[in-house]
């Protein structure tokens, strides 16, 4: 049987390799929702206009999906930290830093930001990153309701307020739940609770 030391280095192994896949997810998930816009822009201009109006749904999935990849790494890291500091102290040595590097260059745990980016002192590239993917969802969702609001128009008033609504219905929903998991910090306080149990450090 494994010892408690053993077991703690094994699941740091595994946190790791989901910190790995996060950004493989990440970006996969961004090159998606890039070729899917990309393409539904050319096949607009070129022949059929109505494909802009399924731009902002997939920007706003897009937006969804990678702010999820991000809920995985933020779940991965709490529990990488909490068990480099275990295995610190079993060691007594502080070998273990990737969790100190990660607060400093990439984003810091436990504190208010908008999905990756912080809303403190310690905005980074990576969180600007974040910004800059969101900006330009957010264009690409502006620009194709502009392009296709004419077409939109053309085909009825049911048509406008059926698809107003649901896209209205699910952007302002995916905003709330994601203001109310990210910014206010209720997921994170999840993880903290029972870490602090289970793993106090």
């Amino acid at each position: 049987m494994m010892d408690a030391t053993s077991l703690a280095a094994a699941q740091l192994r595994r946190m790791r390799g989901m910190n790995r896949y996060y950004h493989e997810r990440f970006f996969a998930d961004v090159r998606f929702v890039t070729v899917g816009v990309t393409a539904l822009f050319v096949i607009g201009w070129w022949s059929v206009p109505l494909a802009f109006l399924l731009i902002p749904p997939l920007t706003l999935i897009g937006a969804a999906q990678t702010a999820f990849d991000a809920s995985s790494l933020i779940f991965s890291r709490h529990y990488a930290e909490r068990l480099e500091r275990y295995l610190n102290q079993q060691v007594e040595s502080t070998v273990l830093i990737a969790h100190e590097l990660e607060n400093e260059y990439l984003f810091p745990l436990s504190s208010r930001k908008i999905v990756t980016a912080a809303l403190d002192g310690s905005f980074s590239w990576f969180g600007f990153m974040t910004l800059f993917y969101t900006a330009l969802g957010v264009l690409a969702f502006g620009f194709g309701l502009a392009l296709g609001w004419p077409h939109l128009i053309d085909a009825g008033t049911a048509w406008v307020v059926a698809y107003l609504a649901s896209l209205g219905t699910s952007g302002i929903v995916a905003l709330v739940v994601g203001w109310w998991w990210f910014v206010a910090g209720v997921g994170e306080r999840r993880l903290s609770k029972i870490l602090d149990e289970r793993l106090p450090i």
